[in-house]
Parts: C-alpha cells; sequence; structure tokens
C-alpha cells in the first residue's frame, strides 16, 4: 500500500473512531441534559451496541488517540510535500489539503467533546 493509501486509511479510521467516542459517550450525555432521557431509553433497545460501546470506552478512546496521532503525524509531514507543477491540479492539490486539516480539527474537536463527556462530566456530577 502506497502512502497515499495509508494516508487515506488512516484518516477514515480516525473518523470512525472520533465518531464511535461520540456514540460511546456525548450522545447518550447529550440527551440526558436536553430532557430526553426516554429518546435515550427508545435509542438503547432500538440498538443495543450503546451499551458495548459505553462498557468498552477505555478501548474506544485508546485506539481513537491513537489514530488521531498517526493522522496528525501524517498531516504533518504532508504540509511540505511538494504539488504539482500544472496550475490546476496545484490548486486543487491545495484545496484537499484545507480540506483535509479541517477534517482533521473537526475530529479532533469531536474526540474531545467526547472524552469530556466520557470521563470529565462524570466526575463534576
Amino acid at each position: 500500500m502506497d502512502g497515499l493509501g495509508q494516508s487515506r486509511l488512516v484518516a477514515v479510521l480516525s473518523l470512525f473512531t472520533s465518531g464511535g467516542t461520540l456514540l460511546c459517550c456525548a450522545l447518550p450525555a447529550m440527551l440526558v441534559t436536553v430532557g430526553a432521557g426516554a429518546a435515550l431509553s427508545s435509542l438503547v433497545s432500538t440498538v443495543p451496541q450503546l451499551i458495548w460501546l459505553s462498557e468498552h470506552k477505555e478501548a474506544i478512546f485508546l485506539s481513537a488517540g491513537a489514530m488521531l496521532a498517526i493522522a496528525g503525524l501524517l498531516q504533518w509531514r504532508a504540509r511540505s510535500l511538494p504539488c504539482p507543477i500544472d496550475p490546476v491540479l496545484a490548486a486543487a492539490c491545495t484545496r484537499t489539503r484545507v480540506f483535509s486539516f479541517r477534517v482533521y480539527v473537526l475530529l479532533l474537536a469531536l474526540f474531545l467533546v467526547g472524552g469530556f463527556f466520557a470521563f470529565v462530566a462524570p466526575l463534576l456530577g
């Protein structure tokens, strides 16, 4: 697998693991906070896998953090790679880098929100 394929694989895994942190921790906490406990109960009875995610949140956060760290390293390495000389391809290369960085920042934010609700919020209550 070439470097681009590895980068895409890490980006996709980062997306799914960060989404998993939201499903296990942030979504249930948000529903309870806004008074939608009945909706959470209905959601858990419909999708019982959410319980499994909550029970294994440490492993989920560890794998998500590892994927995000690898994705961040790949982002850092790719920042100085040359873009093609062709103006159209160079513009596409620049747009892709900006989009990729924005997605990475969004994933970090999702990870931090999920981490807050999983580990910090229970200590405050």
